[in-house]
């Protein structure tokens, strides 16, 4: 009953007029950046942080929160119609949604999106708002070694899952908490790693840190290396499913759900995971002429599964933001900046002490879900048209409007010079498979992790063995070299399986 109460006073908040055009704002803005290719909703967020400062913070997150999940529905679009994947997480849908588009079945592949995306973001939400306050309950009997240690699994786990390797993970990983060191120190009051600029000393601003990362590398990697004409627009047939479309795509949306939920509670990485697994669970569970359709004229179950669990992954990762201030993708980094900005910590205690503002935020999850279902059936055809405007042209604006946004946080000529500095680096990155997610949650957890750590040595009197004299703190010790050792290991494995099975069935080269 305490939590549909408190449910109840935030959909009050949620529906007062000023926060439901922020919602709407929010929306109509994250499906556009959703279907505009290569423009994810980090990168929008990222450039509207310093325009918000003034905002009220309750107005501010909600605005945030619908970019955040409505460029996952506009994701879906570009990849069925142009095969140009908006967002990674729309990857799985143009594999099945462009093939179904190419067969005269465009209007299914995003209605079933639409749809699907509407179904999974509102259980996932369903799921956020009955399980949050008792993840946080639970967060707020961990010390400080367990939270130390859980920082860093979420290092290790994001670093791990994106990017082409491991090893490039990690280097992001440790550039990222290099940053966060830079400045005053938390404890000693000491300058550290400034090389003597005074500009540095309040360290560097996770906001220029990321509109450099994201926007301005965008721009400069599109004009370096990319600067191609995007694939002719396909046909779309009318928005509509048929009765067995209907059939077809209803377990896919369960099983999605199902899927990605999970994934979105722990910090593995992104949506990458459970989009790729709906699909293979789809395509294995298929059976006659519909396992006919995969890779062929396009299967429905191929779009409807992984959009499912890609709107379950996101809308459940804000509860480890939430409740242990842990973000599990670029978005949600970007977003637990957002809430420092405003000076306040998402964590165990933020349940307490801002339980208006996260209810108000739970609760226009609601309404964003039946807004964005509003917007994506019927406007489908207006989001289109989006992507007949020039790349030149569009990059340029986005350029422009990071610069404006980084300069006027502070006012600051350094600031700009250090914004390209960054943008230049993100193109580096991008150039040689660099993943950038890593450098930002770095930036954001390095602080907080070395102040952990630093109060569970204090509490161990020196000793480390304060980080295995608890069970949750041996549990987590043996999750992080699960997830270093086990891919390694399942990878030897597999190339010996491999060899061994060339004598007699391979071919000798």
């Amino acid at each position: 009953m305490d939590i549909f109460s408190a449910l109840m006073e935030g959909f009050a908040t949620a529906i007062s007029p000023i926060n439901l055009v922020w919602a709407f704002v929010g929306c109509v803005l994250g499906t556009a950046v959703g279907v505009l290719p290569g423009i994810g909703p980090a990168v929008a967020v990222a450039m509207l942080l310093p325009i918000t400062a003034k905002v009220d913070i309750t107005a501010s997150m909600i605005f945030f929160a619908g970019i955040y999940y409505g460029a996952m529905y506009g994701g879906s679009t570009t990849s069925i119609l142009l095969n140009t994947p908006g967002e990674t997480a729309s990857m799985v849908t143009a594999m099945e949604g462009n093939k179904m588009a190419k067969s005269g079945r465009a209007g299914a592949a995003l209605a079933t999106a639409a749809i699907g995306s509407f179904l999974a973001g509102t259980i996932a939400t369903v799921f956020v708002t009955l399980f949050a306050p008792a993840v946080a309950e639970f967060a707020v009997k961990l010390g400080p070694p367990e939270y130390f240690l859980l920082m860093v699994l979420a290092f290790t786990t994001v670093s791990a899952v994106l990017g082409q390797s491991t090893l490039r993970g990690m280097t992001s990983l440790f550039l990222g908490l290099a940053l966060g060191l830079i400045g005053m120190d938390q404890i000693s009051g000491q300058a550290r790693y400034t090389g003597g600029v005074p500009e540095l000393l309040d360290g560097i601003e996770i906001v220029l840190v990321a509109v450099g990362l994201f926007a301005v590398a965008e721009v400069l990697y599109f004009a370096l290396y990319e600067g191609r004409v995007v694939e002719t627009q396909n046909k779309m047939s009318r928005v509509y499913m048929s009765g067995r479309d209907w059939r077809r795509s209803l377990p896919a949306w369960l099983r999605g759900t199902a899927i990605g939920a999970p994934f979105g509670c722990i910090p593995a990485g992104g949506t990458e995971i459970p989009t790729f697994l709906s699909y293979a669970v789809e395509k294995k569970l298929a059976k006659g002429a519909d396992k006919e359709e995969f890779g062929n004229a396009g299967a429905i179950e191929g779009v409807a599964g992984p959009e499912a669990a890609n709107n379950a992954t996101v809308t459940a990762a804000l509860i480890p933001l939430l409740t242990l201030g842990i973000p599990t993708s670029n978005t949600t980094a970007i977003l637990l900046g957002a809430f420092q900005n405003y000076g306040i910590q998402p964590g165990p205690q933020l349940f307490t002490t801002s339980a208006a503002l996260v209810w108000a935020l739970i609760a226009s999850l609601y309404i964003g879900n039946v807004m964005l279902l509003i917007l994506n059936l019927p406007l489908v055809k207006l989001w289109v048209q989006l992507l007949k405007i020039p790349k030149p042209q569009l990059y340029a604006g986005i350029l422009i409007f990071a610069t404006v946004g980084a300069y006027g946080m502070r006012q600051s000529a350094f600031d700009l010079v250090l914004l390209w500095v960054i943008g230049l680096a993100g193109v580096l990155m991008r150039r040689f498979d660099f993943p950038t997610a890593p450098v930002v949650i770095g930036m954001i957890l390095g602080p907080l992790a070395e102040a952990q750590m630093r109060n569970a040595v204090s509490i161990g009197e020196g000793s480390a063995r304060v980080f295995i004299e608890r069970p949750m703190s041996i549990g987590l010790l043996v999750v992080i070299v699960a997830v270093l050792l086990l891919p390694r290991l399942w990878k030897m494995a597999r190339a010996r399986r491999g060899g061994a099975a060339l004598p007699h069935g391979g071919v000798e080269p």
